[in-house]
């Protein structure tokens, strides 16, 4: 198994067993008695105690919380920093998945601001108003293959008080110092993660190096980095799901979700903008809302992609490297790993195609979609998903 340390975009252990290196990489940035956040379902597994044992291990003093729900809130980040500021953490270990990642840096954030969090959201120039001196180190410790939220310089979090959507609206919290000082990914961490979870995690992965690799703009770096994305993707997602002990394929899920992320600073696009409303309306996991709508935004952004879809094609040495060949790629990825064809497997119905597209057009990922989308462009590809007309 092959392991690296790498200094792109931030200080990363890479390998097996390197959680073993979470308390030398605590240090690091200055901490003495870190905050262990997680989540609910984290909380109890060997997974977290080992983290535990490891900073303990390593004379620091940690204080764990593990009160993080999936579709993180506000209140979920004014949680973790009440136990923050509880126990006099001077740092903060975000261990988990995205929800735990995301709350992780946000509390880290908020540790000494006086403005509230969603004075921060990423519009215009609101990162200027935080107040960098209140900030706290963050160790990130992936322990899923999706999100890449341990290479992000953001929080989603929804704001419930928000009703410009049904069920509030996912905030992103922006600040370039939120991106995390060390990031520990051992792939071991995610070994027995459930097979219906390790799919709808690496689709994300999967849809993240896909819509930077086809958003607007010229980023030949970001580029690069996604197409091998979508390689390790292709090589290892299945194996993946179907041996939850094969390690390289863990591994390789592990650094593509982290390319992923590290890509899409160039942009997301319609396959992020339908999936937010829905996961907060719905409940939904972001990875398979991801999952579902992807091949209805390929179909609808054919025109713009075609050429850039043949390339990857070739790259992924696909039978059938032409567009169409692609999409088949995906529709059988995803049948393989068991995804569902349409969004009535979400809970969608015909009535939440009108109310949620505003919230879809309005989403921050809507403007780098390769072709420009309206609220009634994204409707129709609703209702759309919702058929499985493609």
């Amino acid at each position: 198994m092959i392991t690296g340390s790498w200094n792109y975009p931030t200080p990363i252990r890479f390998g097996p067993g390197r959680i073993a290196e979470l308390g030398d990489a605590c240090k690091e940035l200055g901490m003495s008695a870190p905050l262990l956040l997680t989540d609910r379902g984290l909380l109890p597994l060997p997974i977290t105690q080992r983290a535990l044992d490891v900073l303990e291990g390593s004379g620091l003093r940690p204080i764990l919380f593990g009160d993080v729900g999936g579709n993180p809130a506000g209140a979920d980040v004014e949680r973790g920093l009440a136990a923050l500021r509880g126990g006099g953490c001077d740092g903060v270990v975000a261990f988990g998945g995205g929800s735990a990642l995301d709350v992780g840096k946000a509390v880290a954030l908020m540790a000494g601001q006086t403005r509230p969090l969603w004075d921060f959201e990423d519009v215009g120039d609101n990162h200027l108003r935080v107040d960098e001196e209140g900030m706290l180190p963050v160790v990130a410790v992936p322990t899923t293959s999706g999100t890449g939220s341990e290479v992000g310089r953001c929080s989603v979090i929804v704001n419930p008080d928000d009703r410009s959507a049904p069920g509030g609206r996912k905030i992103i919290v922006f600040h370039a110092k939120m991106l995390p000082g060390r990031v520990i990914a051992d792939p071991e961490l995610t070994v027995g993660l459930p097979p219906k979870i390790t799919a709808a995690v690496g689709m994300d992965a999967l849809a993240h190096n896909l819509e930077a690799y086809c958003a607007p703009g010229h980023h030949p770096m970001a580029d690069g980095i996604a197409v091998e994305g979508i390689r390790l993707v292709a090589k290892s997602l299945h194996p993946a799901v179907y041996d939850g002990a094969d390690v390289e394929a863990r591994a390789d899920m592990l650094i593509a979700s982290t390319m992923g992320a590290t890509a899409f600073q160039k942009g997301l696009g319609a396959i992020h903008s339908l999936s937010h409303p829905v996961g907060v309306a719905l409940h939904a996991h972001h990875g398979l809302t991801n999952a579902v709508f992807m091949p209805y935004v390929l179909v609808h952004n054919r025109s713009a992609i075609e050429d850039r879809i043949t390339r990857l094609a070739a790259y992924l040495r696909l039978a059938d490297t032409s567009f169409d060949g692609f999409l088949k790629w995906v529709l059988d990825l995803r049948e393989g790993i068991g995804i569902p064809h349409t969004s009535a497997a979400l809970g969608f119905e015909e009535h939440h195609a009108a109310e949620l597209a505003p919230a879809a057009a309005a989403d921050p990922t809507a403007p780098t979609n390769p072709i420009p989308v309206t609220a009634a462009d994204l409707e129709e590809l609703y209702r759309k998903a919702l058929a499985g007309e493609l």
